[in-house]
């Protein structure tokens, strides 16, 4: 017997119509790279979104072809976003923080056939298109008089939808149909593209809308800091709208100034960013003085957050810290760490512990932790193992074939970190299984050592790498980027991890750098590290 319920496709253009007839007036703030600041709404976007699908149409883009953009965070993105995604197209989100040739190999592979570009990427695009045959044509998100020369052929996207009506059937397709496509950042071999599907989107913002996840409400003032090409930054792009929440879009500038700003003006109560946004915001907040008018809580995600935000956000701005977990093949939010009615019931300086691990699973997903022969391990929060993960809203293969089969015989998905689960369901990363540090036939948690540096009052970021080393295989060292004027030394630094750390954990060198390199999604990059790392030397070593 079946029920008696209606059948509606769980398409993400429905959450774009919701949000114009129930929430048309709520706001949407963008900001361009000359800081200039513009105003639309939902019902004004989603009108955009409707010709921007015309438009798509009258360029011969058909169901399951991809649509490129390489841009930041703005209303004219949200619309060709929708207006895609909506007609059945699939929205590929280009990462312009990458390497020219990475870029050019997710385009290729993807096969786009055309590109929308913030007018920023003007130069790169022009290295790009030679490399990219399939590309059939260049919009910039821009209105004529700001419209970049080029020596290509290009239209700006506000004469590009003009003319068109804001009318336009969509959905009618499978729910399964092909909605985004996100590529990993690449950091082990090529990059690798996963394809969201619509009822996976719908069910991820369905998801991270839960008070336990999120908690956005139509009350709410949205500070989009995370990049829309990451991830579908972090489902923001899906449960805003769907919820009428306010959006702010920061495009570019993402300096701890900016960011103060745009967060007083516009009366920002939520915000999702990686900790070295936070790190600059706080900085800019300590050096003026500044307190937070309305900011209630903010997400932090991308890596592991350090005590040391986690503590200024609460006790000196009153701002509440929620950590979140997940990747480009988890949607991406997996794990969000709200406390539940046992930890919460602890004193604000034991709940600490639990802010810092990546927190509980959110409902319809399932975890599991396996040793490297794939016996599942203890969730006793201290036995670590490769962290396992299934669901609705997790990858079952990568676009094209790439990796083979990668879900094991459970239908689990490797995630490639490894981590403990505890009694109350928490969970903690403790390294990528590229990153730890394996001495002496034992693991030591490079993000554990990273966290309690950065807690040191000079230190600005840390960054722990495994040496070879001839009798315990690897060897932990420590990089240390200082704040501005402050000063430290090794000894320094090692005196402040001792009683902190065990002590076969304590690094072997400590390095002071004047930056420490981050990836193209604010990440710490730990090959670019090792590159330059080439020819050093452990201090036993080098006394030789």
């Amino acid at each position: 017997m079946l029920g008696l319920m209606q059948d509606v496709p769980l398409t993400v253009d429905r959450i774009l119509d919701h949000a114009a007839a129930w929430h048309g007036t709520r706001e949407l703030v963008s900001r361009d790279a000359e800081g200039r600041v513009t105003r639309s709404s939902y019902a004004a976007v989603h009108a955009d979104a409707k010709r921007v699908s015309n438009a798509l149409s009258d360029a011969g883009i058909r169901l399951g072809d991809r649509v490129a953009t390489l841009a930041w965070n703005s209303a004219r993105h949200l619309a060709a976003w929708y207006g895609a995604c909506g007609m059945g197209a699939v929205l590929h989100t280009l990462n312009p923080r990458l390497y020219l040739e990475q870029i050019a190999y997710i385009a290729n592979h993807a096969g786009d056939r055309l590109l929308i570009a913030d007018p920023a990427c003007a130069d790169l695009v022009a290295q790009l298109l030679p490399q990219v045959p399939s590309i059939e044509r260049v919009i910039f998100f821009c209105d004529r008089a700001s419209l970049p020369e080029t020596p290509y052929p290009a239209t700006a996207f506000d004469d590009w939808i003009a003319g068109y009506p804001a009318e336009y059937r969509w959905g009618g397709f499978d729910e399964r149909t092909a909605c985004g496509l996100c590529y990993t950042s690449g950091t082990t071999g090529n990059p690798k593209g996963v394809l969201y599907s619509h009822r996976s989107n719908s069910i991820h913002a369905l998801m991270t809308l839960q008070r336990d996840a999120l908690g956005l409400c139509a009350r709410d003032s949205v500070l989009l800091v995370v990049p829309m090409y990451h991830a579908n930054a972090w489902g923001v792009v899906y449960s805003a709208p769907a919820v009428g929440a306010k959006l702010v879009m920061p495009g570019q500038r993402m300096d701890g100034e900016s960011i103060y700003n745009l967060i007083e003006q516009e009366g920002v109560t939520y915000s999702a960013a990686v900790p070295t946004v936070w790190q600059m915001l706080l900085q800019h907040m300590r050096d003026g003085g500044h307190r937070f008018s309305t900011l209630e809580r903010v997400t932090i995600g991308g890596s592991a957050c350090p005590e040391s935000i986690i503590r200024a956000f609460r006790d000196d701005y009153g701002v509440d810290v929620i950590q979140g977990w997940g990747m480009t093949e988890t949607s991406p939010l997996a794990t969000v760490s709200v406390p539940n009615a046992s930890v919460a019931a602890k004193p604000a300086d034991e709940q600490i512990a639990y802010k810092l691990k990546q927190g509980r699973l959110l409902c319809g997903l399932d975890l599991k932790l396996v040793d490297d022969e794939g016996r599942r391990l203890p969730h006793d929060g201290k036995t670590p193992g490769r962290l396992m993960i299934r669901g609705e809203t997790i990858a079952s293969a990568y676009f094209g074939g790439e990796a083979g089969d990668v879900l094991d015989a459970e239908g689990f998905f490797d995630t490639g970190d490894v981590s403990t689960l505890d009694a109350e369901g928490y969970m903690q990363i403790t390294d990528r299984a590229k990153d730890v540090v394996k001495s002496g036939g034992e693991w030591i948690s490079s993000i554990e050592i990273e966290n309690i540096a950065t807690g040191h009052p000079a230190v600005a970021l840390a960054a722990v790498v495994g040496v070879a080393h001839p009798k315990w295989d690897e060897r932990p060292i420590l990089l240390c980027q200082l704040k501005p004027g402050a000063s430290a030394d090794a000894e320094g630094l090692k005196a402040y991890l001792t009683d902190r750390i065990a002590r076969w954990w304590m690094p072997d060198d400590v390095l002071f750098v004047d930056e420490i390199p981050l990836g193209p999604t604010g990440k710490i990059d730990k090959r670019a590290i090792r590159a330059g790392l080439t020819g050093y030397r452990l201090p036993f070593e080098a006394a030789r």
